[in-house]
């Protein structure tokens, strides 16, 4: 008989997003497979489109980028997987055959897929999101990876982007044993920077943030919260001159600023904000003076899974510790204005598609 039709979350215009009812997803070709979602993610990036900042003039497209659930559907060339497993979707997409994703770096992609600028789910009509009942999944092989049993949905969800983000800028910023760390911007991202940043070795990691509820978690994980109206000064005087190493978890001018002046001569900023500036006001005489390493770019989730499943397998990484809410997605619109309010505590948002 028919299939019952599928419910999205849409985006209808700044700050306004519905559940509608969405088209039925397919397969995109023989080498596609469509993932029944069971658990979805709000990323604070997804807030640049609540906000009418998105990368497309679209309206009416389904959002999201991060799910976990089981394959409902495959297409007729897709090896090593079953209609039934559980696995996680990965925000980034790839292509499957261009060198850089057979080496596991999606984010360096060179096919742009099914026209996606940023190759991304629900950014635009290119690649539905996964804010829905179900999602369309192009490469298969490439772009689901099974969950083992040991982790659990929750955690899985946060390690479709928020852990491997985090990560990713752990790694870029070079941490290694006995480093100071600065994570600048303590929402889910910056909360799984601290475990990271930990987990590499950090001796110390300072916590910075405006919302004392999120200061009051990353303490809860074993950072220092830095509660002082001037941050930098508070940073330099805690560590004798600044950082070793910055994490930047925003993505805005003040944040990377701060990240900059934060560490010491020859220290190192890892900037994973998603920034929309197109000139960004670097000084660069200052930069240089101080020999300041900096790095910036988007996480290949792909690539770092191997090392983070086995981390959160064996209870040395806690993903979905910093899970704060689970609403229905039917109630998707309250959870963007929460997420967007930053009240209550909000830290990572998680959305269940069977309410």
């Amino acid at each position: 008989g028919r299939r019952p039709p599928v419910r999205g979350l849409t985006y209808r215009g700044p700050e306004l997003v519905s559940v509608v009812e969405v088209p039925d997803p397919k397969p995109p070709d023989e080498f596609g497979a469509v993932v029944r979602v069971r658990t979805a993610g709000i990323c604070g990036s997804d807030l640049h489109i609540y906000h009418g900042h998105g990368f497309s003039p679209d309206l009416g497209y389904c959002l999201g980028h991060e799910a976990v659930g089981e394959i409902a559907e495959l297409g007729s060339r897709v090896d090593g997987l079953a209609v039934g497993d559980r696995v996680l979707v990965p925000a980034s997409v790839g292509c499957s055959s261009c060198r850089q994703c057979r080496v596991g770096l999606i984010a360096r992609c060179e096919t742009a897929v099914r026209g996606a600028t940023v190759p991304c789910y629900g950014l635009s009509h290119a690649l539905p999101g996964s804010q829905a009942e179900a999602v369309a999944v192009p490469h298969a092989v490439t772009n689901l990876v099974p969950v083992p049993p040991e982790v659990s949905d929750a955690d899985a969800v946060v390690l479709t982007d928020n852990a491997p983000t985090a990560w990713y800028g752990a790694r870029r910023g070079r941490i290694t044993p006995g480093d100071t760390v600065a994570v600048i911007g303590l929402g889910p991202v910056g909360l799984m920077a601290v475990q990271a940043a930990q987990v590499l070795g950090a001796a110390q990691v300072y916590g910075v943030d405006p919302v004392a509820s999120r200061l009051a978690r990353a303490a809860e994980l074993g950072a220092v919260p830095i509660e002082s109206a001037d941050p930098k000064g508070a940073i330099r005087a805690a560590t004798g001159g600044g950082v070793d190493v910055a994490i930047e978890a925003v993505g805005a001018d003040a944040s990377i600023a701060l990240a900059i002046s934060a560490v010491r001569t020859g220290g190192r900023v890892s900037v994973i904000g998603v920034s929309q500036n197109k000139a960004y006001p670097m000084h660069l005489m200052a930069a240089q003076v101080k020999e300041l390493e900096f790095a910036i770019g988007l996480c290949s989730v792909q690539y770092e899974l191997p090392t983070l499943l086995a981390l959160t397998a064996g209870g040395r990484l806690r993903p979905a510790e910093v899970v704060s809410h689970r609403l229905p997605l039917s109630e998707g619109a309250e959870a963007y204005r929460l997420q967007a309010s930053r009240e209550d505590g909000v830290s990572k948002i998680l959305l269940d598609p069977s309410l």
